[in-house]
């Protein structure tokens, strides 16, 4: 029984990895009460994980990596703040410090990828909010989400309130953007619903798209990636791309899907660099051109 307990706790450790202390976490969290909103010192549901800690962190792209954005040695913080007379995280924050090389081109266009459909058109709750003379992004739906970023920092802060009747935790917003101003241009809800900034997002994601394929094959030629991996991550863009490029170009994507199955199932590498040389030199001559939006 003994060595069953231990290896029970040892596994549980493992699922379940102690939060890393790191020097320099005050340059990206607030570790003290905002406002009416107490530091939450809990365990954030790691039962097994360890003693109680203010904060977490981990080498990850954060609210980012969902949308496939390349978090190679980008670096997320998190920490919960309690409502008034509360026992459990409330308020939840994250920062995510990215690497600052040549993929934060993308963080602002990537910070938006959560609030949009698959396809790109903008969230029904997906808003702009202007707070002071910062512009942030936002998504209301069973609380509020908010969004922004501070060069090639990002900041997510999120509540839950399924009856959106309690008041949005603001002062824990302020004091963020205080720490790190917001860099996203001004623009308004309306904004994001024209024709023109529709087609933008779209068209920049089939770049971003092509780009990444690039990007992990780079990443494979430095020895940082298997070959496995490589071309299971360039095919997940290539079929973002395809599927695009079917729904707003109007080119049947599924022969194309087929080919690259069969490149994957070969570890044909050099085949799959071919493909992306294909897509990248039909977006050159058609990128301009006219899409169909819905």
């Amino acid at each position: 029984m003994k060595q069953f307990s231990i290896f029970l706790i040892m596994f549980l450790l493992l699922c379940n990895p102690v939060p890393v202390l790191s020097q320099g976490v005050d340059d990206y969290l607030i570790l003290e009460g905002v406002g009416v909103y107490e530091l939450y010192t809990g365990i954030l549901g790691r039962v097994f994980s360890g003693p109680p800690t203010k904060y977490s962190r981990s080498l990850s792209g954060g609210v980012l990596s969902g949308g496939d954005h390349f978090s190679e040695q980008d670096t997320s913080y998190a920490a919960s703040y309690k409502e008034p007379g509360g026992n459990w995280p409330f308020v939840k924050v994250e920062v995510t410090q990215h690497s600052g090389g040549n993929s934060d081109q993308w963080l602002i266009h990537e910070v938006e990828s959560g609030f949009r459909t698959y396809y790109g058109s903008p969230d029904e709750s997906y808003v702009a909010r202007q707070v002071g003379d910062q512009t942030i992004i936002a998504l209301g739906s069973a609380g509020w989400v908010y969004r922004w970023i501070s060069n090639n920092i990002v900041i997510e802060i999120e509540y839950q309130d399924s009856q959106m009747e309690k008041p949005e935790p603001l002062e824990v917003v302020q004091a963020y953007l205080a720490k790190f101003p917001s860099t996203l241009p001004e623009f308004t809800s309306a904004d994001l619903r024209t024709d023109a900034s529709k087609e933008k997002w779209i068209k920049d994601e089939m770049e971003r798209r092509l780009w990444l394929g690039d990007k992990w094959f780079a990443w494979q030629e430095a020895g940082s990636s298997d070959v496995a991996e490589t071309l299971r991550e360039v095919n997940r863009s290539i079929e973002v791309f395809l599927n695009y490029r079917e729904k707003y170009f109007g080119i049947n994507a599924d022969s194309e899907k087929e080919s690259l199955y069969t490149l994957i199932s070969n570890q044909n590498l050099q085949g799959m660099k071919d493909k992306l040389a294909e897509y990248k030199a039909w977006w050159a001559n058609n990128k301009t051109g006219s899409i169909n939006l819905p």
